[in-house]
């Protein structure tokens, strides 16, 4: 999620906002269909990446219906499916599909579930407005710059490419405790968590931007609502020739740095549980404002609709 952004602040400051936004689309309190509230446990555990927005999902429901109490545990994509195969959680948050042997071990457990794509997530590579150079970067040039062999030895733009002019290399970026780190080193490194370590790691984007946005050799990489909110502070450059955008993310042109999120419900808690089949429909019906009030990316119409339709097939 740690979250895959470094985002608690942000995530307080907009919470609110999203409140008055849900309590004026209509964000009523439910019922169990006998004309009393909601009340009950609603179990999830998974993805760091996602854990933000199930987190933000809870912050949310729970001024709709108190009684409900959704707790959001983060052992990983593939934890917490071991979790939930074992028929211990009602929600597996997930930064990827589920692999076929983690869907075997929960058909042998007898558990049936139904995978919802519940956002988009994306990440920006990004250098200070007065670099004129680095306009579009392929992913071997990311490895060249943050590559652990890398470390104490590519100190230079010119070593990344021969064409890039002698300015100093200054790296900033999250870390370790941030998913965003997990993500990008095992998208550009090809193992998560393998990186050189001669960088100015914080946990805080605001203060990456900050760096970056104060020397011109500087690069980094984060969440793409940061480059957004910090436009002419920072600049987002192109990533094998496809700019990081709200829209590029959404149609998937915007890879490897671009991917959906999900969760897997099981479904006899969906259909057994009131709380948990109320708690997820308002995290679809609602996904929209969710993923903005989490700084990730939101589903298009066309996610919302299918993820819409596997659930009525519950029932």
């Amino acid at each position: 999620m740690s979250t895959k952004y470094s985002k608690a602040a942000a995530l307080t400051a907009t919470f609110a906002a999203a409140a008055l936004v849900l309590t004026a689309c209509g964000g009523q309190s439910t019922d169990s269909g006998d004309g009393t509230t909601l009340s009950g446990p609603v179990s999830a555990d998974g993805s760091s990446t996602v854990a933000p927005l199930t987190e933000a999902a809870a912050d949310l429901y729970r001024d709709v219906e108190s009684g409900v109490n959704v707790t959001v545990a983060t052992s990983g994509t593939g934890g917490g499916f071991k979790a939930f195969c074992a028929g211990e959680t009602d929600i597996s948050d997930a930064s990827r599909p589920i692999k076929d042997a983690e869907a075997e071990e929960c058909a042998a457990n007898g558990i049936e579930f139904t995978e919802i794509v519940i956002a988009n997530d994306g990440l920006a590579v990004v250098v200070n407005p007065e670099n004129d150079w680095a306009d579009n970067l392929t992913v071997e040039q990311l490895q060249t710059i943050w590559a652990p062999e890398s470390e104490g030895v590519i100190m230079n733009w010119n070593q990344v490419d021969s064409s890039f002019p002698d300015v100093p290399l200054t790296l900033y970026g999250p870390g370790t405790d941030s998913g965003t780190f997990d993500y990008f080193t095992e998208e550009i490194n090809g193992d998560s968590g393998a990186i050189r370590t001669d960088y100015s790691p914080s946990e805080d984007d605001n203060v990456l931007v900050q760096g970056i946005a104060g020397e011109v050799g500087a690069t980094g990489f984060f969440g793409l609502s940061y480059v957004e909110e910090n436009e002419g502070v920072i600049k987002g450059v192109n990533v094998n020739g496809v700019y990081p955008t709200v829209e590029t993310v959404q149609d998937g042109s915007y890879t490897p740095l671009g991917r959906p999120l999900f969760i897997y419900v099981n479904n006899a808690s969906y259909v057994e549980k009131a709380q948990v089949k109320a708690f997820v429909d308002y995290f679809v019906k609602n996904s929209d404002a969710i993923a903005k009030a989490a700084l990730y990316v939101p589903l298009t119409a066309t996610q919302v609709t299918t993820a819409t339709e596997e659930l009525a097939s519950l029932g």
